[in-house]
């Protein structure tokens, strides 16, 4: 086993890389509100959200954390915060509304964005889409349709009229899993379709629309920073003696991680995916020259990561797992996987029902660097990592949250893990900066570090935003954050 670089000061503090970047994330439908304002018009999420059973207490992102109106003070608390970063995303429906013409007022709004972030000294990280498909354009089919890709190139580009000037750091899209197979196969998510094939035609569209928009912004200017954000998972079988639930746990990473790492990557599809879903049709949707246009070249590669999955074949021995508090009917996201159940790694878990688990951070980075990247120059960023947790306001106002804190500093002892073992990872995000729309969830769970009372919009900055201030402050992670085992030696690296 190759010795650890382990980077520690005097103290026994692990000490950030020079270049490593601290921010936080959050995404355009989730907090901006003012959903019918300035010539904005519907997306796939307003749509899905006004569908009775669709969310939770039939909540919307209509108002949200009203970010539209105020982004000043929103910018002015993570410059308190110290954010070296901030990443957030343009809303489609907003820039160009029904995904036609482009709407002046829209694009201000993100120009005027972009000129506080630069103003505060925080670097602008734009996602171009995360989630919010113009309404419009799924009624004419959707990202399962081969057109949304010039509309999308389109939009993308009357995004960077406006912002390349200022901005360098540009992701295509974020989760295009979630995108293609919660929104077009489970159903969970917008616009809650339950058509496998529909499914992987719209992640083969994604993938494309991310590699023409690349090239053209390529062209336009060379010295951009662009990438995609993938959310991945350490998938393992339950039972590593039994050949379901290995066959399980290879068919989910097929259909959740090599799905988008290797025609990214690799410039192809892996053949036991393209076997798994021959019956409906994938590679009719291919065409010549797709791969290419696919895979290329990135700069960076952002990776999510939220927790692991073991899953099995057999229904695990007590219930685990939560579903959003809704009555709509969905199914399975995974279009060829016969029945899998989730298992239980018998670690605490959070308010979503998801196990902490850090060392399964350590794992995909390491992954993802020794599988993909040996002979790349593409870096990487844990552009979201986070958790929600009941959180308490005090009788003084404050909000105490040590289990964030503990998630986060394990967290990021688990990225720096994976440095010391040579993997490229520049930078982490955490997700999220503030409460805020929690898709199917509505508002009932909260990832911030900033604490938002809905009814008054009024933030207040949690105790998990205050160590990360102090960890950017610093420029180091106490040694008493980490996990009791370190993500290493659980791997046995």
């Amino acid at each position: 086993m190759t010795d650890l670089t382990d980077h520690r000061d005097a103290a026994g503090e692990r000490v950030l890389p020079d270049r490593f970047l601290l921010g936080a994330a959050a995404a355009a439908y989730q907090i901006e509100g003012a959903a019918a304002e300035d010539g904005r018009t519907a997306s796939i999420w307003d749509a899905f959200s006004a569908i009775p059973g669709a969310t939770a207490a039939g909540e919307t992102g209509a108002v949200a954390c009203d970010h539209y109106h105020r982004y000043r003070e929103d910018v002015a608390l993570m410059k308190e915060l110290g954010l070296q970063s901030y990443r957030f995303s343009t809303s489609w429906a907003r820039v160009r509304p029904d995904g036609g013409a482009v709407n002046a007022a829209g694009l201000d709004f993100y120009s005027r964005l972009v000129d506080e972030l630069l103003d505060a000294g925080i670097r602008p990280w734009l996602t171009l889409y995360h989630w919010d498909l113009p309404q419009a354009l799924e009624e004419r089919g959707g990202w399962a349709s081969r057109d949304t890709v010039e509309r999308y190139t389109e939009f993308a580009l009357s995004v960077h009229d406006a912002l390349g000037d200022r901005v360098t750091d540009w992701t295509t899209f974020n989760e295009p899993w979630c995108s293609a197979f919660l929104g077009y196969v489970g159903g969970q998510h917008a616009p809650g379709r339950r058509e496998p094939a529909a499914g992987l035609a719209a992640a083969h569209h994604l993938l494309l629309a991310h590699g023409t928009v690349v090239r053209e912004l390529r062209r336009r200017d060379a010295d951009l920073q662009l990438g995609i954000t993938l959310n991945l998972g350490a998938i393992r079988a339950a039972d590593p003696t039994s050949e379901a639930d290995l066959d399980a746990a290879r068919r989910i990473d097929g259909q959740f991680n090599r799905i988008f790492l290797d025609p990214l990557l690799r410039g192809a599809y892996p053949q036991d995916l393209l076997a798994d879903v021959a019956h409906l049709g994938f590679d009719r949707i291919i065409r010549d020259g797709d791969l290419e246009v696919i895979s290329q070249p990135i700069d960076f590669l952002g990776v999510n990561y939220y927790h692991r999955e073991v899953v099995g074949t057999t229904p695990p021995p007590q219930p685990f797992g939560m579903r959003a508090p809704t009555t709509r009917t969905t199914g399975s996201p995974y279009p060829a996987v016969p029945a899998a159940y989730t298992h239980s790694s018998g670690r605490a878990v959070t308010a979503m029902g998801w196990e902490v688990e850090p060392d399964g951070l350590t794992e995909i980075l390491l992954r993802v660097h020794e599988e993909y990247l040996q002979d790349s120059a593409t870096r990487l960023y844990v552009t979201e990592n986070g958790a929600a947790y009941d959180d308490e306001v005090g009788d003084d106002g404050s909000v105490d949250d040590p289990e964030r804190a503990a998630f986060l500093g394990a967290h990021l002892h688990a990225v720096l893990d994976a440095v010391d073992r040579g993997a490229p990872v520049d930078g982490y995000f955490y997700w999220s900066l503030m409460d805020n729309y929690e898709w199917a969830w509505g508002y009932d769970k909260r990832f911030g570090i900033v604490h938002v009372d809905y009814p008054t919009q009024r933030r207040t900055v949690k105790s998990s935003g205050h160590l990360l201030a102090d960890i950017i402050a610093r420029r180091s992670v106490a040694s008493a954050l980490a996990p009791q085992e370190s993500a290493l030696s659980i791997l046995g690296r």
